[in-house]
């Protein structure tokens, strides 16, 4: 078995011909440019395109298949210049009965099949062309079209307050997908503000595969969060086999964000803008004491957990607390190229550059945060109601900072 470095969510901004896409994303996120930035600067060696059913998507993928910079994969996906293997994927909005909205993820093995998704989505969606359009279908409905076609669904983002299965439909899987759709969701997506110990709370996720994924609406947010795979070669079927844990395929690794960076992580008041300290579920603003909040990922999760403290089960691979270069205080832009011209790849800077090595290109301080940030030892503000975590350089005693070795994953 191989091991390979996965982003399974990522978006596109703009079309080649400059079209918006996303509309929320940066105009760089063209399908090439996101493609480039996984080969030469992110060290990604399978990323997941999310917006591939828009025409002007499915326009350029062609382009770049006749000029022979991407060649399709025998077993599905995509090869771009022989190193990243590109999964072609279409984020969905769906709408339950009770109101309920959440993002749905699916994934094609090929052209062909996300080209009639394509067509079918067009007759649900008011401009298929725009990326995470509201279908106006559940999110059963919208499984048994992807299901047919040849394709499968996961659950994005599965916790945020905003459009997911737990934070804004429902309590329980059953309440939304039918017992035969459950057992084909190959994984769930955790989304920035939960990880597998705060997921692992609710029962009912034990069967399924954890993803962490970055959910970039940028180039630089891409492998903000990313997972380790172990496959025999990197396309769509031996993905899929470990998502499904079978025939020695698995997810090694799941590499994210402590949950505190996260945007969503606590309940936080619009009123007052006051996010919420006190133990979890608060649902009620602690300081202006307005009902009017944002509720936090980890206060939803306590309020619909089976357990007060994690289960997991023996499948589960560890979740690691990654925080990526751009949150690490002292590194700018400047900062991170000369990294990436010594180095080539994030990627190289995060598990196999030592210290030492680090010290040379950056100097003492900004390498010594880097080797904090590995060993989770930086101290950390919440995030909530749309606001990122913050990191603050804190250590009470340096002498537990190891500097000798590089990271191990």
């Amino acid at each position: 078995m191989k091991e390979y470095f996965m982003d399974l969510h990522v978006h596109i901004g703009r079309s080649s011909r400059g079209t918006p896409v996303k509309v929320t994303a940066s105009r760089d996120l063209t399908f090439e440019n996101i493609a480039r930035e996984c080969k030469y600067r992110k060290g990604i060696d399978i990323v997941g395109i999310v917006d591939c059913a828009s025409p002007e998507v499915i326009n350029d993928i062609s382009r770049l298949i006749n000029l022979g910079e991407m060649t399709p994969l025998q077993e599905g996906g995509l090869i771009f210049q022989d190193k990243v293997t590109i999964l072609l994927g279409s984020e969905i909005e769906t709408r339950e009965k009770n109101g309920g909205i959440s993002h749905q993820i699916a994934f094609f093995p090929y052209l062909d099949e996300i080209k009639e998704f394509s067509k079918i989505l067009s007759s649900l969606v008011t401009n298929v062309n725009l990326s995470s359009q509201n279908c106006r279908i559940s999110a059963q409905e919208i499984f048994q079209i992807v299901d047919k076609i040849g394709g499968i669904l996961i659950p994005a983002h599965a916790f945020t307050p905003h459009k997911s299965v737990y934070g804004n439909c429902v309590s329980r899987l059953g309440e939304m997908y039918a017992p035969s759709t459950l057992k084909k969701i190959p994984a769930i997506e955790l989304g920035l503000s939960a990880d597998t110990e705060i997921a692992d709370r609710l029962k009912e996720l034990s069967k399924y595969t954890f993803l962490t994924n970055s959910d970039a609406h940028s180039l630089p947010k891409i492998g903000r969060e990313y997972n380790i795979v172990e496959l025999e070669k990197a396309n769509f079927r031996e993905v899929l086999l470990a998502l499904q844990r079978k025939e020695g395929r698995r997810i090694k690794t799941n590499y994210g964000l402590d949950p505190k960076l996260g945007k969503y992580h606590r309940t936080f008041c619009e009123i007052c803008n006051y996010t919420t300290s006190s133990p979890p579920p608060i649902f009620k603003c602690e300081k202006c004491g307005n009902n009017n909040v944002v509720k936090g990922v980890l206060d939803r999760i306590v309020e619909i957990g089976d357990y007060q403290k994690s289960s997991s089960p023996a499948h589960r691979p560890p979740y690691l607390h990654q925080i990526p270069l751009e949150f690490v205080p002292g590194i700018g832009k400047k900062t991170l190229e000369k990294l990436f011209n010594y180095y080539g790849t994030e990627m190289q800077i995060l598990h196999r550059a030592s210290y030492q090595e680090i010290n040379k290109v950056v100097g003492f301080k900004i390498a010594e945060n880097i080797i904090l940030a590995r060993q989770g030892l930086l101290e950390l503000d919440p995030g909530g109601g749309g606001r990122y975590g913050r990191v603050k350089v804190k250590v009470e005693n340096k002498s537990l900072i190891n500097t000798s070795l590089p990271f191990k994953f």
